[in-house]
């Protein structure tokens, strides 16, 4: 009887270490299972991220090839100018695209697909690649964003500071002359003050290439409040450009004019009447209301360079981009880049 006694604790204590090791074994193949559904869930959500920004991608493809036609069909009826009235400068609102996206529906499931975006003549912006060429700046175009500066009442100093860097990083050019009427040349009979060459510093670290306006931030004196304050009105494209008086708001039209922005907004409210036929049109108007007289031709009443901002939405993913297209005078477009924000 003492024997069987002392047997029964250890038959007890033996079903209870048989009992942990089964609820051990099922919290350990119950893990292992959730493990390998969540790392399938993960994979296929990861799928679908994937194909979603496909899809965002081919839509924003779609949306810049229309883009493009608009242009092209903007120049065969605009009669040699590009003006704020034209079909190109009407804002694309955020419109659905449901019923145009492949994809498998669940029954009430609510799915998002939406794009939106519009078309910016870029030449209405001042284009800092001006105020330099060939690693000399160019006193009239310093000039004339000194003028932009104060009229946007931010220091007239920031000019200098900003062509000493683009200059700086620029390719030199060595022994090229401009031709008549171009910055540095003559043109109606008067000689242009001559380019300032900038001093180059030969040391490994090399001043980089102006290609967005960001890299404004490189420059003494700028902030990041400064740059998004500047960012409706300057622009940074591949090579010199000037300024389309038919679009420019009055900053940049009062800087144009060698003016304030009094006289910009004066200029823009006619200019709603009557568009700028030609750049003598332009300077004969300027002359009527201010006196001045514009000897040297910074301005066009045309464009060939165009900012597209554009938003796609579908479902959880979003794509924000800003996309440079070219346009020929003979109505070839060309899509230089894309820049997702």
């Amino acid at each position: 009887m003492r024997a069987f006694a002392s047997r029964q604790p250890l038959r007890k204590r033996q079903r209870g270490v048989a009992v942990v090791t089964a609820l051990l074994l099922t919290t350990l193949a119950v893990t292992i299972v959730t493990s390998l559904f969540w790392q399938q869930q993960v994979q296929i959500r990861s799928m679908e991220n994937q194909r979603m920004h496909l899809q965002t991608r081919w839509i924003l493809r779609g949306a810049l090839d229309w883009a493009r036609l608009v242009l092209r069909t903007d120049l065969q009826t605009s009669h040699g100018t590009t003006t704020l009235d034209a079909v190109w400068n009407t804002p694309l609102a955020e419109t659905r695209l449901d019923q145009y996206i492949e994809r498998e529906r669940v029954q009430g499931e609510h799915f998002d697909a939406t794009i939106s975006g519009k078309i910016i003549d870029a030449t209405s912006r001042y284009n800092l690649r001006n105020l330099a060429n060939g690693g000399s700046i160019d006193p009239n175009q310093l000039k004339l964003y000194e003028r932009l500066l104060t009229n946007l009442q931010l220091d007239p100093a920031l000019a200098k500071r900003t062509a000493q860097a683009v200059a700086a990083g620029q390719p030199l050019e060595v022994g090229e002359q401009p031709p008549a009427g171009q910055p540095g040349g003559q043109q109606g009979g008067q000689q242009q003050p001559p380019p300032q060459p900038v001093a180059r510093n030969n040391s490994s670290s090399q001043p980089i290439e102006f290609t967005t306006l960001n890299d404004l931030l490189t420059v003494e004196g700028y902030t990041p409040q400064i740059v998004e304050k500047l960012r409706d009105f300057v622009v940074v494209l591949p090579g010199a450009t000037k300024v389309n008086v038919n679009t420019a708001p009055p900053e940049v039209l009062g800087a144009v004019m060698e003016a304030g922005t009094g006289e910009g907004t004066a200029m823009a409210a006619a200019r709603k009447t009557a568009y700028f036929m030609n750049e003598a049109d332009f300077k004969s108007k300027v002359n009527a209301m201010t006196g001045r007289t514009l000897n040297f031709e910074t301005f066009d009443v045309k464009s060939e360079w165009f900012l597209v901002t554009s938003r796609v939405k579908l479902d959880r993913a979003a794509l924000n981009a800003e996309s440079l297209i070219n346009r020929k005078s003979n109505g070839a477009t060309r899509l230089v880049e894309i820049r997702q924000n």
